[in-house]
């Protein structure tokens, strides 16, 4: 058992240092001895977990697509919320998440691994058919067709707060774009009761934290 959690956590580190150098310098630039000297492990250990710098990568984008610390809400539509503004919040702080985005628009490294946003799609389309059914969208709200284009737009945005000098920040500009989504989507009574703030985040890490707790 203590070897299998000492493999776990040595994989674990190889996948962070490669998330950091992807980050940095992106797939083409990214060395196998650059992602090495960051691990601070040997090379043998590396090839014992991935024998390439491709299934570095693959390994990378394997965690891009995540729910964690999202917890369960009286409406489906909050939680399609949370892992938006969630996402926002940790993608500055984790390199593994940015490194996803990086291969993800990269074309070289798109063309090799593909990217996982048809996963984010399908993620959101799940989310948004119970919430349907449920009775929280209108009724005109195609699930598939709203995922797909959120998607897109969380994309874009991010992608622009990233390379202007004075974004507000991610969060906030999420915030922003739910906020301008949400009235065509979701019916007033449900709209009413949805937290969109940018504050939210840190509420959400709260209250996971406090439900590990109990």
């Amino acid at each position: 058992m203590a070897r299998q959690q000492r493999a776990i956590r040595t994989r674990r580190i190889f996948l962070e240092a490669a998330a950091e150098v992807f980050d940095e310098h992106g797939y083409d630039a990214a060395t196998i001895s650059a992602i090495l000297e960051r691990a601070g492990l040997t090379r043998g250990a590396l090839y014992f977990h991935f024998t390439s710098k491709e299934e570095l990568a693959r390994g990378v984008l394997e965690e891009a697509v995540t729910s964690d610390g999202v917890l369960p809400q009286a409406l489906k539509l909050q939680e399609w919320v949370d892992i938006a503004l969630l996402l926002a919040y940790r993608l500055p702080r984790e390199p593994m998440l940015s490194a996803s985005i990086r291969l993800s628009i990269d074309p070289r490294a798109r063309g090799l691994f593909g990217t996982r946003w048809p996963d984010w799609i399908t993620l959101g389309t799940e989310i948004l058919v119970e919430a349907k059914e449920r009775g929280e969208l209108l009724p005109h709200v195609d699930p598939v067709a709203t995922s797909r284009l959120f998607v897109g737009a969380w994309t874009g945005v991010q992608l622009v707060a990233e390379s202007m000098p004075e974004s507000p920040g991610l969060v906030a500009e999420i915030s922003a774009l739910l906020e301008m989504i949400l009235p065509n989507s979701a019916v007033p009574g449900v709209l009413a009761r949805l937290d969109t703030s940018p504050h939210r985040p840190e509420r959400i890490i709260e209250e996971s934290r406090a439900d590990a707790l109990s």
